[in-house]
């Protein structure tokens, strides 16, 4: 299967399953960060949409242990940049209908969790096709160490992703298994 081919069966499939609740491992994610020694404290989330897993429970649990929470903006381009927000700040909807920070303060995230479609053993992802958090990763690397961290329920692993030479893997995959 193409990876146009693979999205579309997986986002019909998570569609259905409409899943609720997705038990979290706070202590595992903490564990990852000390053992990848990642000492800022800058976490780049995403509002959940269509479907995806609700990572802000995982986002207040930071907020409490005092790192900076950030969202994603769109942008010009297909590119995107992540803004301070906290748990408390309003959002506005961009034109996609995802819900974004009003903040004008740029942060550059030390970890970023990341919203996928489907992925494989070799922590390759598909996400809506847009290209944005490969575009973003790689922009990031170049200025910071990045760790990546997608968030999927088990069933939305692949056997093989195809990918080319933009595709960027992740460091990690938190499924609910």
């Amino acid at each position: 299967m193409n990876k146009s081919q693979i999205r579309k069966k997986i986002l019909k499939i998570r569609k259905q399953k409409k899943i609720k609740k997705f038990l979290f491992n706070f202590e595992l994610i903490l564990k990852i960060l000390k053992k990848k020694r990642v000492l800022g404290k800058i976490i780049g989330g995403y509002y959940p949409y269509n479907y995806e897993i609700d990572i802000l429970q995982i986002l207040e649990k930071f907020e409490k242990k005092k790192f900076i929470i950030t969202l994603p903006k769109i942008r010009k381009n297909s590119q995107m940049d992540f803004f301070q927000w906290s748990t408390n700040d309003p959002l506005a909807i961009n034109k996609f209908g995802i819900p974004e920070p009003i903040s004008k303060m740029i942060k550059y995230p030390d970890v970023l969790l990341v919203p996928l479609v489907a992925f494989d053993k070799n922590f390759n992802r598909i996400g809506y096709g847009g290209g944005f958090y490969d575009r973003y990763i790689n922009k990031i690397r170049k200025r910071k160490k990045l760790l990546t961290i997608g968030f999927a329920y088990s069933f939305q692993k692949v056997k093989k992703i195809p990918t080319s030479n933009y595709d960027i893997r992740l460091d990690f995959i938190m499924t609910n298994k």
